[in-house]
């Protein structure tokens, strides 16, 4: 029985996608570069943009499912999986990068490895590179869930993903 009730539950939700996204058809249909601009919406609304919602997307624009993916893997703002619960962003701009922000960024793809191997915390943590934060001054610097960390080390990674699991 509580399958059924999931399956309705999940049914509903489809229902519910497929509102928002004919009411964002709506709202840009006259609009120059509205596909850029309904897919942020979708985004906006659902996190990301699942291939149900590019599907519906594509069903009531009349724009093919290749254009719709084409526009998604070009631009790096669109994610195609949902986010994880924490967002970790490493600073790649020219300051950040400099100093070390990629080796930040490889202990934390490290970190993270190591919490999935462990049996959790996997899909708890998306791990972005972005491109400037405009915190130069505090290089490298990493952004976790909009707060801003500076002047970091590999070392510091285990301890900020510490904190964020407790939370």
């Amino acid at each position: 029985m509580q399958t059924q009730t999931e399956l309705g539950k999940l049914l509903e939700w489809v229902e519910i996608m497929r509102g928002r996204i004919r009411e964002i058809v709506r709202e840009w249909a006259d609009q120059e570069g509205n596909l850029i601009m309904m897919l942020h919406a979708i985004q906006n609304e659902f996190g990301y943009i699942s291939r149900g919602a590019a599907g519906e997307l594509a069903k009531e624009t009349g724009i093919s499912m290749a254009r719709i993916y084409e526009v998604i893997t070009f631009y790096h703002y669109f994610r195609v999986t949902p986010p994880g619960k924490h967002t970790l962003q490493v600073c790649m701009g020219t300051a950040c990068y400099l100093k070390g922000a990629a080796a930040l960024h490889k202990e934390l793809e490290r970190q993270l490895g190591i919490l999935a191997a462990a049996g959790g915390g996997h899909d708890e943590f998306q791990l972005e590179t972005v491109r400037c934060i405009g915190c130069c001054g505090m290089a490298p610097a990493v952004v976790v869930d909009a707060e801003t960390h500076g002047r970091l080390c590999p070392g510091d990674m285990a301890q900020i993903l510490h904190q964020k699991q407790k939370a």
